[in-house]
Parts: C-alpha cells; structure tokens; sequence
C-alpha cells in the first residue's frame, strides 16, 4: 500500500516523537506510580486531563466511568478518526524493580496501559503540532476497565465513536508487550488478531454421603473430572483444528474433607475462539456436553456460560497501512507481520466490530534483555521500554494523519 503522507512528514513525527521522549516517559512513571483497577481511575483521570489542557482539546469525561474523550479539530473539515488508549492496572503487588514502580499495594500496571495512555497523550502532542495541514478530526480515547470490565463498550454507548460529530471513519489502537519483540517493532496481521474470550461456571450436582459408601450417594467428583477431560476431547473433535477452540479448566471445586461424599462440584474454565462463526456456537455444545454427561450418571448440572470480549478482528486494508507507515516511519525492518493471532483478548474488539480499524503490537522488551525469555505482560516481573513511547505516538499519529488524508 502506498501511503498518502510523504517521506518529509513520516521524518518529521519520528523527530517529534524522539525529542518529546523525556515529557511522555515522565508522564508515564508519574502514571505507573498510581496504578488503579477498573473503571474508576480518579487520579489517572487527572494525570490525563493535566497532560491534556495546553492542547486546547475539546474535552469530555464519562458518566459511567472515569473515561477521558478529547477532540482534536483540524484547521480544514473532513471526517473524523478515533485513536484509543486503555487506562486501567491490574491486581498484581509489584515486583519488577522500577525506580518508579507502584505505590499502590497490590495494584500494578503489570500490562503495559501507563505507556498506553502516555503514548496518546504523546500523539495528541503530535498532532496538535499539525492542525494546519489535518482535514478533519481525531478522537483521542482514553479508556478504563480493559482488564475484564468492558470500558470500550461502555464508551460506545456514551457516544465516543460520534464525539467529534459524526461516525469515526477508522480506529486505532496499539498494545505494548513486555516480551516477544524487540523494543520499538510493530507487529499485527489481517483479520483475527485476538481472540474471543468467555468463562463458563459448571456445578455438577448429586447427593452427598459418606466416602465407605459411595453406592448409596450420588458423587459429583467423577463426574467433574469426566467433564474435564471430555472438554478437551470436544474442542478436537467438534471443531476444525485451523479454528480452533481453547477450553482451560482454571479451578475445581468440591467437598471439605477426604472421607465426606460432597452433593456439588463446581469448575471454572476459560473459553478461547477465533472466529465469530465459532463463538456463536460454542455455548451450546458445551453444555449439551456436560448436560449429557451429567445425565449418563443420575445427576442434573448447571452451566453458566458468560460472554466475554469479542474476536479482535483487523481491517486488511487498514492493517496494509500500519505495515506501510510503520516501514516508513522506522525502516524496513521494523513491522514484523503475526504469522498467528494470540490468544489474549481486547475490548479494542468492540470498536472494530463498529467501524474499520487496526489493532497492533508495539514490543517494549527492556533493551539488553532477550523477548524470548523476558517477562511478559501481566507478569509481577513486567518491564516494558520507555524506548517504545518514541515509536508508538509517531505510529498512531501516522495512523491518523494518513487516514485523514485520504477523506
């Protein structure tokens, strides 16, 4: 694909985005400082409107949520864009060894969203610099409750994909990853970039009695366990290995001593897909698999089968874009396309289940250590590059100037 932002101006943002390096990773410690969970984020909130207000952006926080949107007009009318960063930390007590790390106990940006958020602000610097020659608007979408909570739908129902006025055209977004690629390397691919996620709570229920005479109970151990295993046989056997689908039994739960035949056992499994075609059928199939054998045994069963995120499913075109800008921006060598979706899931998934859009991988791997064996996201250990704040801002920025450009 050949980009409609030239050469000079693809330089001109790598320049920008290097020398604004030292704010944008400040802003960064100052964030990872105060990590917060979920959907109320006050002091990350304040952070983000602080960075923000030299802008002179059109501003608006959320009502269900600490949510930040920001409109950056250009100086000529065109349609409109939405660039997104996720705010929200993870319930992890640190252990990485950062000058800067956490000082909140317990709570810890073990997934990379304090870079996420600077990285925006940094490219809404960007961009602010570039108002005379932008033909439309960018929505900047700084979001909480990524980790579980469904920020990202809320925000739609809020309005942020028409907060500049009408429908964005295109959305953009970026994960960082504290291992697997080298510091400052995009990487994404066309269609299914990330799974869909669910998680399904099975009780298996009989009737309880003494261990010496499990003939006169109704043990639900067994059974469980049957369940366990036929689950593993069912995502082989029901579905085709090229789509496939992941059933993890995280937690088992039943009885309270060893000689007491217990009348429940309860799993929790998580539930991965990659396609829509897939996820829609899923549900169905597995309960009419723990249904049956539960059944087969005398016993009744409960499934609650909980929807989780969607499939993150890129643009093609949109993802030849990133691939191009990228190269452009940073060399040839610098986006490596997925050979395979990763099974992590995004609530980036509702916007692109709403308009065209690409998702991308940004590696933050701390330089001098090895993305194969680094700790990666989630991990009380993560690190992440403040190098990489040099490459994602110019990258979305790109994003955005170039899809404007084209009208």
């Amino acid at each position: 694909m050949t980009t409609l932002i030239d050469a000079d101006v693809l330089a001109g943002l790598r320049a920008d985005a290097a020398a604004q390096l030292p704010e944008i990773a400040a802003l960064r410690h100052a964030l990872h400082r105060t990590p917060e969970l979920g959907l109320d984020l006050p002091a990350t909130q304040r952070l983000v409107l602080d960075a923000l207000a030299p802008l002179g952006l059109e501003v608006t926080t959320g009502d269900r949520l600490s949510s930040v949107v920001a409109v950056l007009r250009g100086d000529r009318p065109g349609p409109a864009v939405l660039l997104r960063g996720d705010m929200d930390a993870l319930p992890v007590t640190e252990d990485s060894g950062e000058p800067f790390s956490s000082e909140n106990p317990g709570v810890m940006h073990a997934c990379g969203h304090d870079l996420h958020v600077a990285g925006l602000v940094g490219a809404a610097r960007l961009l602010a610099a570039r108002r005379a020659a932008i033909a439309g608007s960018v929505v900047l979408m700084f979001q909480p409750g990524e980790e579980g909570d469904h920020g990202a739908r809320l925000m739609i129902e809020e309005g942020v994909l028409d907060a500049a006025g009408s429908r964005v055209v295109a959305a953009y977004g970026l994960h960082v990853l504290s291992s697997m690629l080298p510091a400052g390397l995009v990487t994404s691919r066309p269609g299914t970039m990330l799974a869909a996620a669910d998680t399904v709570h099975v009780t298996v229920t009989g009737r309880g009695g003494h261990g010496s005479m499990p003939h006169l109970a109704a043990d639900p151990v067994p059974v469980a366990a049957e369940i366990v295993l036929a689950l593993q046989a069912m995502v082989t056997r029901q579905f085709d290995i090229f789509d496939p689908v992941v059933v993890t039994v995280g937690r088992i739960e039943a009885g309270t001593t060893d000689n007491v035949i217990p009348s429940t056992a309860r799993l929790e499994a998580t539930v991965r897909t990659f396609s829509e075609a897939v996820h829609a059928v899923v549900p169905e199939r597995l309960a009419r698999l723990c249904e049956g054998i539960a059944a087969a045994h005398g016993m009744t069963v409960d499934v609650d089968y909980q929807r989780g995120y969607p499939v993150t499913s890129n643009t093609p075109a949109e993802v030849d874009r990133a691939a191009a800008l990228a190269r452009g921006l940073l060399g040839d060598e610098a986006y490596h396309p997925a050979p395979q979706p990763l099974s992590g899931a995004e609530d980036f998934s509702y916007l692109l289940q709403e308009v065209p859009g690409v998702y991308l991988g940004l590696g933050a791997t701390p330089v001098g250590e090895d993305p194969q064996t680094a700790a990666y996201n989630h991990s009380a250990q993560a690190r992440f590059a403040d190098e990489a704040l040099a490459v994602g801002p110019a990258v979305l920025a790109a994003l955005a100037l170039d899809r404007l450009a084209e009208g």
